[in-house]
């Protein structure tokens, strides 16, 4: 594998049609320290496009943890306002945002959950016009990854510790299509394919969905005018860019209150820097009535506990068990692999997008036309082999969207 130059052809990738950077844009990407080599790629690719300004913002876990450890709540719970200042400015430049996801699944296994609680609920609440921004698609976004040296140990355990950053990277390339002999093309022709599955499930005007799997028998009501979304979008400019590196999905709002039976989760969820993992749920008329946990139960609760529409859920989303990241035959303890290996379901806010009109509503108008609004956004995988999806529409008419985990139109 040629490391240094699939590397490129990957920032490439992202800046091209991640965010679609367009002339005199700002561009921000926020990375981990790991990932300086990764941004330094997309900044010069960014620049060869034609971007204004490039601003990368680095973090590094291990402070964080230390913050954390030795911060008292009252601190945790201040978000500054500069902050919330300068990402408010840059909405309001309507530049875009690249962000690398690669954190440690078990960096804060040790922390109390209240702590996590309070700084999550703080930054959501603080960040509520950058949030608004990104999930009504007003701005050019993408979320993408990279290995560093404490997830690549947590996805390859047993291999020797200099062959490990390799084996994510062969992951990651793959899952991306960055192998293809033109990957922008590849991304071009799978992105036009997820469209016409939308297309035709926009056309259905579907009713109700029922999930059945082992530990599953779930019945989801969609809401009125609700629209079916995968591949890429367009942002607030007409600017089409494509959120997720990898995506496999089509995805919708449930309707919040439209919710009921059982739910069992198939693969880890990674929150706040803690794995939850053998989790289910209960559902009645859209609530979280109960749940339970083998391991992180104490950081589930804190997580639908983060406001009142924390314990509902807004999106659901649709993965074949063929997708090219479910053949890697991986466990990423990563949502943004996870989530496009496997069917999965969002705790939390809904987006404006997958509503008509949507995004010219206020949060008022949206919780009444039956989308969910929270300041968190968390998704959970549910699919597998064993699951299958039936649609209803307005019509009365039934099939199946899903079979044993496929495709089934």
């Amino acid at each position: 594998m040629d490391l240094k130059s699939n590397l490129y052809k990957y920032a490439k990738l992202v800046v091209e049609v991640g965010v679609n950077v367009q002339k005199d844009q700002v561009l921000v990407i926020r990375t981990p320290i790991e990932g300086a080599t990764f941004a330094r790629a997309m900044t010069e690719c960014a620049y060869k496009v034609g971007a204004k300004k490039v601003i990368v913002e680095y973090s590094d876990e291990q402070i964080g943890k230390l913050t954390y450890t030795y911060a008292s709540e009252e601190t945790l719970g201040d978000f500054p306002a500069w902050e919330v200042k300068k990402y408010e400015d840059l909405v309001a430049q309507k530049a875009a945002f690249i962000s690398i996801s690669a954190g440690d699944p078990d960096l804060l296994k040790d922390i109390e959950p209240n702590k996590i609680a309070i700084a999550q609920k703080a930054s959501g609440k603080a960040l509520t016009v950058f949030r608004k921004a990104v999930s009504s698609s007003q701005v050019c976004w993408c979320v993408v990854s990279m290995p560093t040296p404490s997830w690549s140990k947590k996805v390859f355990p047993d291999a020797r510790e200099e062959e490990r950053e390799a084996m994510l990277w062969d992951k990651i390339f793959t899952a991306t299509r960055i192998y293809e002999e033109d990957p922008v093309a590849a991304w071009k022709a799978h992105t036009d394919n997820l469209a016409k599955k939308c297309a035709f499930l926009n056309e259905k005007k579907i009713k109700t969905l029922h999930y059945v799997a082992p530990g599953t028998d779930l019945t989801v009501e969609l809401p009125e005018g609700h629209k079916w979304e995968g591949g890429g979008e367009c942002s607030g400019k007409g600017t089409y860019f494509v959120a997720n590196m990898p995506t496999e999905e089509i995805f919708t709002m449930p309707h919040k209150y439209g919710v009921n039976g059982t739910l069992k989760a198939t693969k880890p969820l990674v929150f706040g820097g803690n794995l939850i993992e053998d989790f289910s749920f209960t559902f009645k008329d859209g609530k979280i009535v109960d749940f339970d946990a083998a391991i992180g139960k104490a950081v589930l609760e804190k997580l639908i506990e983060t406001d009142e529409g924390a314990c509902y859920l807004g999106e659901v989303a649709i993965v074949p068990e063929s997708s090219p990241v479910s053949k890697t035959n991986t466990i990423f303890f990563n949502t943004l692999f996870d989530e496009n290996a496997s069917c999965h379901f969002a705790i939390g806010s809904s987006y404006p997008t997958n509503i008509e009109g949507g995004t010219t509503m206020t949060d008022e108008e949206l919780e009444a036309a039956g989308a969910n609004t929270s300041i968190t956004h968390n998704d959970f995988m549910v699919g597998s082999s064993a699951l299958d999806i039936k649609a209803t529409t307005t019509a009365g008419e039934s099939f199946y969207i899903l079979k044993a985990g496929e495709w089934a139109f």
